[in-house]
């Protein structure tokens, strides 16, 4: 295989006269090549006035290319070499990416785990989420946070990360194999859209059942039992007897952080952001992003924005272009917001997180759960600023800037469902997040003309970017008892749908060659 780098395309062109496109560049008959795939495509927009598509190619020529560099396309297997000798069923506690990933690792090497969801199927899920932003009605166990796919089932379906774990080409390949779409192999930045998610999680999950693996819903660990330093007993409605247990429990699972703080499992507290979720309309971002001469049929426009204060960060984070903002709530008396877009992307408004890191000793006491607190007090103000019934507190820039109450809503509409209360959301941050919100906001303004604009919506508050505990494991990947594997998000050693799946995979390969 050679590699075509750089191919430049200005308008709307089939995948075929994009090849032609590349054949011509460096001098290759179309009718040498037997194959291509499509290894890049992304957009470069820096010029307003030159707007296009960056192609790299991968193809296979019956005659040499030069100019072009060979390459392999190889992708990791999920087969190892099994060393596991133990016959316990392994049990994974959480259906999310990490936990389902780490499932499909193991019966793809013949284990049979037994998979343990406090949630519903994502069908039934969504039923529940649907009636949740319809009425305000909270199911407190199957909800945007819990159940199967976890709490990324409901966002974006992003698929980017900074990292570059070979890893990450395996889980884009296990994605389209359960139904997503090929581009999600070579757009610059891939994401799946939560209708597609739907299907693709149940998909998994049927895959696992047919492999061997057994999934038990509706069902919530309420206990451990340890003996001499060993797992022995994982409890939920009964007693299943196992030396393995992965937590895949994801970042709102407060719970269960409590029971295994409980039962001496090593943890500490971490790093984390909280904040709002900002809505523009998406028109805006588009032409900002791309200006108005292109003749491409471009995508709706994405952003991701930094800002440094004398103090603190603000970062703007899972960005839905045209999505909505959505009600993420887990526990009775909490506002908690998130993003969510299909993969059409196609509403009316943008939206994404708009954060500022806080630092274990911003926290109060020396507990490594304080910052579990620190973020369910937010939502619990949240909440009663929002005067009930699950409606959101929001604020127009303009208003949040100058420290008033807002009384009507301008251009932008909110999105958020079941309702919104019009409010003052400086009364319930931090002065050092509002303060860092609003510096943030203006800086923004100069990298997207319109970012500041007065009528911008801002809906709180948004605390479940991450968790806000880190639970300690060592190189063979368990925690300071023996059988115990931290994984995922929840666990501190994700942050996505992506990093999730592959710490996921990273915990079952360490299950099988442990003997």
């Amino acid at each position: 295989m050679y590699r075509l780098e750089n191919i430049k395309i200005r308008e709307e062109l089939t995948t075929k006269e994009i090849l032609q496109k590349a054949c011509n560049k460096y001098k290759v008959k179309i009718e040498n090549i037997t194959q291509f795939l499509i290894y890049k495509k992304s957009i470069d927009a820096r010029n307003k006035d030159d707007v296009y598509y960056n192609y790299t190619i991968d193809v296979e020529s019956k005659t040499p290319i030069k100019n072009a560099k060979k390459v392999e396309n190889n992708i990791q297997s999920l087969k190892v070499q099994v060393n596991r000798k133990s016959k316990a069923r392994p049990v994974i506690i959480g259906a999310g990416p990490a936990g389902l990933f780490c499932a499909l690792t193991l019966v793809y090497n013949g284990i049979k785990p037994i998979i343990i969801e406090q949630g519903k199927t994502v069908e039934e899920r969504k039923k529940d989420v649907d009636q949740f932003f319809k009425t305000g009605e909270l199911n407190t166990q199957s909800n945007v946070q819990f159940g199967e796919g976890g709490a990324g089932t409901f966002s974006d379906g992003k698929l980017t990360t900074g990292t570059h774990n070979p890893l990450c080409k395996r889980v884009l390949k296990e994605f389209v194999k359960f139904g997503a779409p090929e581009q999600i192999m070579y757009i610059n930045k891939p994401h799946i859209g939560t209708d597609n998610l739907i299907k693709i999680v149940a998909n998994m999950r049927k895959e696992i059942i047919k492999l061997g693996g057994e999934f038990l819903f509706n069902e919530k660990v309420t206990d451990i039992n340890i003996k001499n330093g060993n797992l022995e007993t994982v409890i939920c409605s009964k007693n299943i007897k196992t030396d393995t247990a992965v937590f895949a429990i994801g970042h709102s699972a407060r719970d269960t952080f409590e029971k295994l703080y409980e039962k001496g499992i090593n943890m500490e507290k971490k790093i984390f952001s909280v904040g709002l979720r900002i809505e523009h309309k998406q028109k805006m971002i588009n032409n900002s992003q791309y200006g108005t001469k292109t003749k491409l049929k471009l995508p709706s426009a994405e952003y991701k924005l930094v800002y440094h204060g004398k103090e603190r960060s603000c970062y703007t984070f899972c960005m839905c272009p045209g999505g909505q903002v959505v009600a993420s709530s887990s526990e009775n008396g909490t506002i908690v917001t998130n993003g969510m877009s299909t993969f059409a992307r196609d509403g009316e408004n943008a939206n994404s997180a708009i954060l500022v890191n806080v630092l274990p000793q911003d926290f109060k006491g020396a507990s490594p759960l304080e910052g579990m607190y620190f973020q369910k007090e937010l939502e619990e103000k949240a909440f009663k600023l929002g005067k009930g019934n699950f409606y959101a507190p929001i604020q127009r820039v303009e208003d949040f800037i100058k420290n008033v109450e807002t009384t009507y809503i301008g251009d932008v509409k909110p999105t958020y469902l079941p309702g919104v209360t019009m409010s003052n959301l400086n009364t319930i941050l931090p002065q050092y997040v509002s303060t860092t919100i609003k510096e943030a906001i203006q800086y923004f303004d100069t990298k997207i003309k319109g970012f500041a604009n007065p009528d911008a919506i801002l809906t709180g508050v948004e605390t479940r970017s991450s968790s806000p505990v880190k639970i300690i494991r060592n190189e063979k990947l368990m925690a300071n008892i023996n059988g115990i594997y931290p994984c995922g998000e929840g666990a501190g050693y994700a942050g996505g749908i992506m990093t999730a799946a592959v710490d996921g995979i990273k915990c079952a390969m360490a299950i099988l060659q442990n003997p």
